[in-house]
């Protein structure tokens, strides 16, 4: 596992892998190397209590030469779990032959449908911009049908504004939003994860276009789409590949905690073999065991047609 800067990763991680019966190898970000220190010294004081074979159970790496090292070890090591942007994650996929799951940069988006509740759709936009606006399931891009953005932008921007943020918007937002404080949104600002109280907002013309976008800019973490309209949420939960696709609900809610997971390794934006918040299941694997008698295949073959 190799981590950004918070160490509450060594406890989490740790107890994961120890219940689903894994060795961790923990390589975190020198801001928080001291605390990390700490946090493993006592994983393996307590674990040896139990049986000194735990002793090696969870391991610090401490410089990229380790990590190096590290990426060569196939024949020894199962999976690596980076966790950080994606450039960071196909690094680590592209230096190893060690399967990877990558724990990759959320762009999410909040997608406000003509067919919305905008009461609804307000609260919804300002959890997923402000309950947490440094974790990766946190929105960074709001999408707004244009046959309701003349109701709405500019109350949301006035709403996003007063809670302390950023707001970049295309040609329309910034008409829309009567606010010279809204920042013109560059084309970099479509594919940037903020994590910070930063925010680009967009209209489009349908769910076709808001579709469209997310495909060419989303990260596969988590989208969101508000409106009433089961058509359109159908199209919109169907179309979108992500991990995960929400309706009518805030994308902060993609953590494996909220999920019933417990703890979590992090979020998988790969397709396999664990996607979406990866708990304990995503560490383990099958082995099928069985037990015979002298069993052979033959005894179990149908009745074979004639050869002509």
């Amino acid at each position: 596992m190799i981590f950004e800067s918070r160490p509450d990763v060594v406890p989490q991680v740790g107890a994961l892998c120890l219940k689903s019966g894994n060795t961790v190898l923990l390589k975190g970000g020198r801001e928080a190397a001291n605390t990390n220190k700490v946090l493993a010294g006592i994983w393996i004081r307590v674990l040896t209590k139990f049986d000194e074979k735990l002793s090696g159970s969870v391991n610090l790496l401490h410089t990229r030469e380790d990590v190096a090292e590290m990426l060569k070890l196939d024949g020894l090591i199962d999976l690596i779990v980076p966790r950080g942007s994606k450039e960071f994650v196909n690094y680590i996929a592209t230096h190893s032959s060690i399967p990877v799951l990558g724990h990759g940069e959320g762009i999410c988006h909040v997608y406000v449908d003509v067919a919305a509740d905008l009461d609804k759709a307000m609260k919804i936009v300002l959890d997923a911009k402000t309950n947490y606006p440094a974790a990766c399931n946190a929105t960074e891009t709001l999408l707004v049908h244009h046959g309701i953005a003349s109701k709405f932008v500019r109350q949301v921007v006035e709403k996003l504004q007063t809670a302390g943020v950023e707001v970049r918007g295309c040609a329309r937002t910034r008409e829309l939003a009567q606010s010279a404080s809204v920042i013109e949104a560059k084309e970099s600002d479509w594919r940037t994860e903020y994590s910070d109280l930063i925010i680009s907002v967009k209209v489009v013309d349908d769910v076709g276009e808001a579709i469209a976008h997310i495909e060419q800019y989303g990260s596969q973490h988590t989208e969101a789409i508000v409106t009433e309209d089961k058509v359109t949420a159908a199209d919109f939960m169907e179309s979108i590949d992500a991990a995960g696709v929400y309706l009518n609900a805030s994308t902060r809610f993609a953590d494996g905690f909220r999920y019933g997971f417990g703890a979590e390794v992090g979020i998988s934006t790969s397709k396999l073999h664990a996607r979406g918040p990866v708990g304990l299941d995503g560490l383990t694997t099958y082995k099928y065991k069985l037990y015979g008698d002298g069993h052979t295949v033959a005894n179990f073959r149908g009745k074979q047609a004639p050869i002509e």
